[in-house]
């Protein structure tokens, strides 16, 4: 059997896996605080007929040597954690991170995450929450009778009460940065677990220790670079149709070898 067709295979497999990771990455071009996804590959073992520098006479060796690749394999895909474009909402539980770092958040069971999207709401005990209700870490409790709301750029939030006029301080929102954010956990809805690849949470102040600062009011929106990702897509089926065209050139050629008469 032609290697060709095994080779071809492994080919159209990878670039398979590349198409699936730039449709993810064009299906969140809107998702806030998304990032992009960027697949990686490795060639495959290679098939030696002969090594280089292996003699040819006894005073001339090969320059070169003759080895036949056997194909292609996915190695990783890599979580690019680029800044998005902020975009400015005026809404005053709506912050965006300049810079490095995660909002940390708790699940119903207690599991510890971490998002970029700082689209907050409040529940019904005026608890700072996400869109599905995820209690932000540490906890922050807008009182009910506040009529303002400023988050600042280190994440001191106060708030004005009715009767008062001075500001009062409710709580701090921190920010957590990793050491390979890229090794984090991939857990949908824009949030994110350690693991050991992405080493141990460190939880600081907004603007201190290399945290980015805060943005009271804007969103920071995907990193998705929608003409990037339509120039990929093409070249994923342009090198998926090329694979798919040398397995038929190599059953054709096996064909051809199979009519041979005597």
């Amino acid at each position: 059997m032609m290697q060709s067709l095994y080779t071809a295979s492994t080919g159209m497999l990878g670039m398979q896996t590349q198409i699936d990771t730039t449709a993810n990455n064009i299906a969140n071009v809107n998702t806030i605080g998304f990032k992009k996804s960027r697949a990686e590959f490795a060639d495959l073992m290679y098939h030696v007929s002969q090594y280089a520098g292996t003699s040819t006479s006894d005073v001339t060796k090969s320059p070169t040597g003759i080895e036949v690749g056997l194909g292609v394999r996915p190695t990783a895909i890599n979580k690019i954690f680029s800044e998005g474009s902020l975009k400015q909402t005026d809404n005053e539980l709506d912050v965006a991170i300049t810079g490095k770092g995660f909002f940390g958040m708790e699940l119903p069971d207690g599991t510890l995450v971490y998002s970029r999207n700082g689209a907050f709401k409040i529940d019904n005990t005026g608890t700072m929450v996400n869109s599905d209700g995820y209690t932000l870490i540490p906890q922050v409790i807008i009182p009910e009778n506040a009529t303002n709301v400023s988050i600042g750029t280190d994440g001191i939030v106060t708030v004005i009460q009715a009767g008062q006029a001075q500001a009062t301080q409710i709580g701090q929102i921190n920010t957590t940065n990793f050491v390979n954010p890229a090794g984090l956990h991939s857990l949908g809805d824009n949030l994110y677990i350690e693991t050991d690849s992405s080493g141990q949470p460190v939880e600081g102040t907004p603007g201190l220790d290399g945290l980015g600062v805060l943005r009271q009011g804007f969103v920071e929106l995907s990193n998705v670079e929608l003409v990037v990702e339509l120039t990929d897509l093409i070249t994923g089926q342009r090198a998926y149709d090329s694979n798919s065209k040398v397995i038929t050139t190599s059953d054709e050629m096996l064909q051809t070898t199979n009519n041979l008469k005597r």
